[in-house]
């Protein structure tokens, strides 16, 4: 009789079990996860020069990269959901729709290296960031992260989480598109 105090911490923590196991699964199946606010839309791309991994003549730096529509993606080797995207950012880098700029975040460069010789790689230039700087003055809250740039350095979107072929064909693209007609 007396034993149904304990059980009230026991229903607690599954209960918190399943809510975060809930959200694990959303956000690795690709489910639209709220967004957190930014402050970064509309202003200037933060300046940034990131060392190349080894083996790569150059890194990737804000100055390079000015006067195009681009997609920068911060992603990691250690991060699960980078591996469901990472399809669909060949897909990206294959169509030629834009150019697509890789920052390998909080990752070892040996890791980042091996992971994209497995599973091939879309970035026209790497960075590596494995201190945060980039990420943090961009305001990168978790990988992967993605942001459309204009030609004159203004982030005009923010892709938290994964892109997926939808998010790409309904969201991303079209921006990239009037962005490109724009002079």
């Amino acid at each position: 009789m007396k034993r149904w105090p304990y059980l009230i911490p026991l229903a607690l923590v599954l209960a918190l079990v399943g809510v975060f196991g809930k959200r694990l699964f959303d956000v690795a199946s690709g489910v639209e996860v709220s967004a957190l606010p930014t402050v970064v839309l509309n202003t200037p791309a933060p300046e940034f020069d990131l060392a190349p991994l080894p083996g790569h003549a150059e890194g990737l730096k804000s100055a390079d990269l000015k006067g195009q529509v681009y997609l920068v993606n911060f992603w990691g080797s250690w991060c699960a959901t980078c591996l469901y995207e990472h399809p669909v950012l060949l897909n990206i880098a294959k169509s030629g729709d834009v150019p697509l700029y890789g920052v390998a975040w909080r990752d070892k460069p040996e890791k980042s290296l091996a992971w994209l010789a497995e599973r091939g790689d879309p970035y026209a230039k790497i960075g590596q960031d494995p201190n945060s700087k980039a990420a943090i003055s961009f305001g990168v809250a978790q990988a992967p992260e993605t942001f459309l740039i204009d030609k004159k350095g203004i982030i005009r979107y923010k892709q938290p989480g994964m892109i997926t072929a939808e998010v790409w064909r309904d969201s991303i693209l079209p921006k990239v598109k009037q962005l490109q007609a724009e002079p």
